[in-house]
């Protein structure tokens, strides 16, 4: 993996920390964060090493959302033939695909909020399993006010976290959502005084999320995903066919052993990822 500039990465005890590290600039959105992003995803679903990962960031603002000059230069929307706007669909597709990343990685992922979650930081915080908020957080749908509609997974993925009718008021109006109504909404799992609180809070999560099977873990997050979108008859079938698939007797064992004897579990983790198309003749 090339080295970062929008992000600081490390490791410790299976839980991985991804860090936006651009204070001075909000923590905007430019085409290097999204390539690195997608870089450090595919790297951590790849690795198996990681059991969870928690997403956090520097300075005032976790991020101000998209870095406008990018559409002025970086990325052409040509609105003035129907080629040019059909391309729209697959540029769109490509940033989607980035922030569905989070939401199929083999992990668990914990975002750690501060101050503003605006635009495309709300896109990327909604594809995460958990959320956690310092007092002074606010999510902004930021692009009505700028004359757009939201088009990299807000307007998808928030409906099926809090009621539909604040998503409309929150999508029409451009308004600020406070972390104390995005707690009663349940937008957010939990309220923290300050950023290191809320961070001790978030990693504390992960500690406990890493000292279950890995694999118990990756079946729990594929099953709840999958009833998220599918009525329950279909769900209930899926968790035959998945519980089938990964069962296993020996962490049964370990997992209530370890109760018993008050210490850590002790599981096999995910195995590496080899695709076919990587792999060298």
């Amino acid at each position: 993996m090339n080295p970062l500039t929008c992000f600081s990465l490390s490791l410790t005890d299976h839980i991985a920390h991804l860090v936006l590290n651009r204070p001075e600039a909000m923590n905007t959105m430019h085409p290097t964060f999204w390539r690195e992003l997608d870089e450090v995803l595919t790297h951590i679903h790849k690795a198996g090493d990681a059991r969870v990962l928690v997403i956090s960031s520097t300075g005032k603002h976790f991020s101000a959302g998209m870095a406008l000059e990018t559409f002025g230069g970086a990325i052409s929307m040509d609105d003035q033939s129907p080629e040019g706007r059909a391309a729209m669909f697959d540029v769109l597709g490509d940033m989607q695909a980035t922030f569905t990343k989070l939401e199929s990685l083999r992990i668990p992922v914990i975002a750690a909020i501060q101050g503003g979650c605006i635009g495309g930081a709300v896109d990327m915080v909604t594809a995460c399993c958990i959320r956690y908020a310092t007092q002074d957080a606010f999510f902004c749908i930021q692009e009505i006010n700028i004359g757009m509609v939201a088009d990299v997974g807000t307007l998808q993925r928030l409906p099926k976290l809090v009621p539909l009718a604040v998503v409309k008021e929150l999508a029409y109006t451009g308004r600020r959502l406070g972390a104390a109504k995005a707690l009663g909404y349940g937008l957010v799992n939990e309220v923290f005084d300050s950023p290191e609180a809320m961070l001790a809070g978030a990693l504390q999560c992960a500690k406990e999320i890493a000292g279950k099977p890995p694999v118990a873990i990756w079946g729990t997050k594929q099953a709840i995903h999958y009833t998220r979108d599918h009525s329950v008859d279909d769900a209930l079938k899926q968790m035959g066919w998945l519980q089938g698939a990964i069962w296993s007797n020996q962490h049964v064992r370990e997992a209530v052993t370890a109760m018993k004897e008050k210490r850590a579990g002790e599981f096999s983790a995910l195995p590496p990822l080899n695709y076919f198309k990587e792999i060298g003749l």
